[in-house]
């Protein structure tokens, strides 16, 4: 009699868990990726870029604004890069980074009255290491995913970007 009351309670632990187990699997199961709905920043001053390394190799010069860097609930570091060709062409564009995969992705280019035209494409890229146009690989190894992982710490990354570079215009 007590064999058989071990053995039920024996088979109702062993039940019960394998549903426990069963519950808890669903409720860590992951959730599909989704990006938050973004809003195009106000439009940057020069005063607030910094540039970055790029490469020794890199005829543009690379910077970021250092005040507009996010990094959203969904992930993403959004910043403003900026670009200035040797001729002084410069290109402005509002992007985003996903160190999990690492991509990236362009939301608005800057037109030349200080406002955003919002970009065609919502394609996320992939962020490669090439000798030239280097300026994504630069900003996730060693500013926004160190090594491949999210730096949340916005004000991590800003220090970074002061530290190792020149402000546009004049010196640190």
């Amino acid at each position: 009699m007590i064999r058989r009351v071990l053995t039920l309670l024996a088979g109702l632990w062993l039940v019960s868990g394998v549903a426990w187990a069963d519950a808890g699997d669903d409720e860590f199961e992951q959730k599909p990726w989704q990006e938050i709905e973004v809003q195009l920043p106000p439009f940057p001053q020069d005063g607030q870029f910094q540039e970055f390394y790029v490469s020794a190799t890199a005829s543009s010069r690379f910077y970021v604004d250092v005040p507009g860097i996010t990094v959203g609930s969904d992930g993403v570091v959004r910043y403003v890069l900026m670009a200035i060709a040797p001729s002084g062409v410069r290109n402005i564009t509002f992007e985003g980074m996903r160190c999990q995969t690492r991509e990236r992705r362009i939301y608005a280019s800057g037109r030349s009255d200080g406002t955003w035209s919002r970009a065609r494409s919502e394609r996320w890229l992939p962020v490669r290491e090439a000798t030239s146009n280097r300026q994504h690989a630069a900003l996730f190894t060693d500013f926004f995913c160190p090594d491949g992982v999210l730096n949340y710490a916005v004000e991590d990354i800003r220090r970074a970007l002061k530290k190792q570079g020149q402000p546009l215009g004049g010196r640190p």
